[in-house]
């Protein structure tokens, strides 16, 4: 079944839809008029009821927006929510990095009980160009270095750690060298692999000697 198909007497999310194609948004716009689809390479339509939720980061209703139909936009926006940029929610940032941070700890097999103080400094004071999508990943690549019980700024990447305070000395503001690079990457092969560590070894291109090696010098040794 296709994703609206699947969706029938149910709710279908659209994410960035103002990235849509034209030809995308005609389709989409005469399943909403005519409540039908159509399969690939078959005459009969289909009814549907689906309910559809849609999200995108752009105005699409600026007059100077040739890109986005109208006829469409006003099919959509039935209920409108306007979710302002993280940037300007800093009281929702520790929420939502706590968390990822629960999400991640279990996903990787760490014993987290809380982030630091610095920590969640940095990710207040930081502008947070990819919203909400930033966040998660850079909680999560914080989960895999942590070395501690709770998440510290040393674990933050650079782009962040740019807003230290005057006189913080590099080893305040934490730096990410070669070692924390090929641990993120090997926990993210075996997360791929699903554990599998000679599958994970003949994607990293090493032998399976070595992987055994590294997982043991990165403290890595529960199964992902």
């Amino acid at each position: 079944k296709g994703y609206f198909e699947g969706a029938d007497r149910g709710t279908i999310f659209l994410d960035e839809l103002g990235e849509m194609s034209p030809e995308l948004q005609a389709k989409l716009l005469r399943v909403l008029e005519n409540k039908t689809i159509n399969k690939v390479g078959e005459t009969s339509t289909i009814p549907i009821d689906v309910r559809i939720i849609a999200a995108t980061n752009r105005d699409l209703f600026r007059e100077d927006n040739e890109e986005f139909r109208k006829d469409l936009y006003y099919r959509l926006s039935t209920f409108t929510i306007n979710l302002p940029p993280l940037r300007e929610r800093k009281d929702d940032i520790e929420l939502l990095a706590l968390n990822f941070m629960k999400q991640n700890a279990e996903k990787f097999g760490k014993k987290l009980d809380g982030m630091s103080s610095e920590f969640t400094g940095y990710l207040r004071s930081y502008t947070w160009p990819g919203n909400i999508r930033e966040l998660r990943n850079v909680v999560e690549r914080s989960v895999i270095l942590a070395d501690d019980h709770q998440l510290n700024h040393t674990t933050l990447p650079g782009e962040i750690l740019e807003g230290a305070p005057s006189g913080a000395t590099p080893d305040e503001m934490g730096s990410v060298d070669l070692y924390s690079v090929e641990k993120i990457h090997i926990l993210k092969v075996l997360e791929m692999t699903g554990g599998n560590k000679a599958e994970a070894a003949k994607r990293l291109d090493i032998g399976l000697a070595t992987l055994y090696r590294k997982l043991k010098e990165y403290g890595i040794d529960k199964e992902k």
